[in-house]
């Protein structure tokens, strides 16, 4: 049987251009869901930390999440897919040009695009129904029998879990990761990349990069791209110079 060539992406900082769980938050105290000081209180300094350039954005999201688990905690699955739908409705359109047009190109091929993302499922699923991916993997917030978050989530941001959902992924698809592509922006990525072998880094973080430049198989195929502005560039891994 012929195999399938396939794109993964991820979505936070890949395809949309910040993080979709900031706009979860907005979207919670606009409907009284939270009260607005969980906001300024413990999301928006971070938040201000890793947007001045002064925190590590892997650091951040990890810390988002946390709160994001105690925020939800005993709120209806209905809900959340609600504001969900809002955030995907009136944020879903600001994505970078790259990952955007590269969609659209590996649709154009007849590839499987799948996403791949540390966002909650609930999300995953509108921003894939949004570019019409065919299939999607996200982080699942567990619901107790009453249909309500019981504050337990099974991750989808690491790259253990990104990992095994490529493996169920391939197997699922039928898919040749020999010819296939692959798309992130943070270590939790890493695994995904070192997968395909089309892997293209988006606007990297440090850590990233630092694991791609340590790396001599990865860094021997990697694509580094970094979109500012209306410009694309693509970097040689071998001229990038991390200023500490």
């Amino acid at each position: 049987m012929k195999k399938n060539i396939a794109a993964f992406f991820d979505i936070d900082g890949t395809i949309y251009r910040e993080g979709l769980i900031t706009e979860v938050f907005k979207k919670m105290i606009k409907y009284e869901l939270i009260e607005p000081e969980k906001w300024y209180n413990e999301v928006r300094p971070d938040f201000l930390k890793w947007d001045k350039r002064q925190g590590d954005y892997d650091d951040y999201l990890l810390k988002m999440v946390d709160i994001y688990v105690d925020a939800i905690k005993g709120f209806k699955k209905d809900q959340m897919e609600f504001i969900a739908k809002k955030v995907i409705e009136q944020k879903g359109d600001r994505v970078y040009t790259f990952t955007r047009d590269r969609i659209r190109w590996h649709k154009s091929q007849g590839h499987i695009v799948i996403a791949v993302s540390g966002s909650p499922l609930e999300l995953v699923s509108e921003m894939a129904n949004k570019y019409d991916f065919d299939d999607y993997k996200g982080a699942v917030y567990t619901l107790d029998e009453e249909g309500n978050y019981t504050g337990d989530v099974i991750p989808m941001w690491d790259s253990e879990s990104k990992q095994k959902a490529i493996n169920e992924l391939t197997e699922k698809y039928n898919i040749d990761l020999k010819n296939s592509y692959a798309y992130g922006d943070t270590a939790g990525d890493y695994t995904m990349l070192c997968n395909v072998q089309n892997p293209y880094c988006m606007n990297p973080t440090r850590e990233l990069l630092k694991n791609v430049m340590n790396d001599e198989e990865l860094k021997s195929k990697i694509n580094v791209i970094v979109e500012r502005k209306d410009v694309t560039y693509k970097l040689n891994v071998d001229e990038i110079q991390i200023v500490e």
